[in-house]
């Protein structure tokens, strides 16, 4: 015996309450993850100019309830219907659980990959109207609401009249210069 003053019954109930608590967790994640999308940011038409990657993340929380779920189901069969000795039982229990949570990192990492991943032309924007996301002084820097590649985003721009722009205020892209758009306020001709 492994543990003295364990015995197999003890075991198998640690690892039922494991299991049980893990597999609800999981559950309730799993159900969020379908409602919501997305494990921790949500997604929209609207995005900032931060690029992202389908990274592999072994460390989640999905990936740990994934771990604890097998371990718990695992030892509690092990212990239960198999009648295995403590030793073989958390063995079992330790390999059926890194089974689950590399399952679920890899299924993660390919469902991340699935995300659409338009690369950004700013050379779309010019001579499209957006808003002024932040004031302009004349000939100074802001953000700007603009249409780029298709999706909406949020980008530094430089106005390069020496008239103010309030936020809010329609502007025109005139150009880009050092990876920055040029604006002016727009007017209607």
């Amino acid at each position: 015996m492994i543990f003295h003053g364990i015995t197999l019954d003890t075991m198998s109930q640690v690892f039922y309450n494991i299991a049980l608590f893990s597999t609800i967790c999981f559950v309730i994640k799993l159900i969020l993850f379908v409602t919501f999308g997305g494990d921790t940011e949500v997604n929209a038409d609207f995005n900032s100019e931060v690029d992202t990657d389908a990274s592999f993340n072994f460390i989640s929380v999905q990936s740990l309830l994934a771990f604890l779920m097998g371990f718990g189901w695992m030892g509690y069969a092990a212990a239960t219907q198999y009648k295995l000795s403590q030793l073989y039982c958390i063995l079992s229990a330790l390999g059926v659980g890194l089974l689950f949570m590399f399952g679920s990192a890899y299924l993660m990492f390919l469902a991340k990959k699935l995300e659409k991943n338009v690369k950004k032309d700013k050379a779309t924007a010019i001579g499209t109207t957006g808003k002024a996301y932040t004031n302009f002084a004349p000939q100074g820097s802001g953000k700007v609401e603009i249409d780029i590649s298709g999706q909406l985003t949020i980008a530094d721009a430089r106005n390069i009249t020496d008239e103010e722009i309030h936020s809010f205020e329609v502007i025109k892209v005139t150009g880009i210069k050092d990876n920055i758009l040029e604006v002016e306020k727009y007017t209607e001709a």
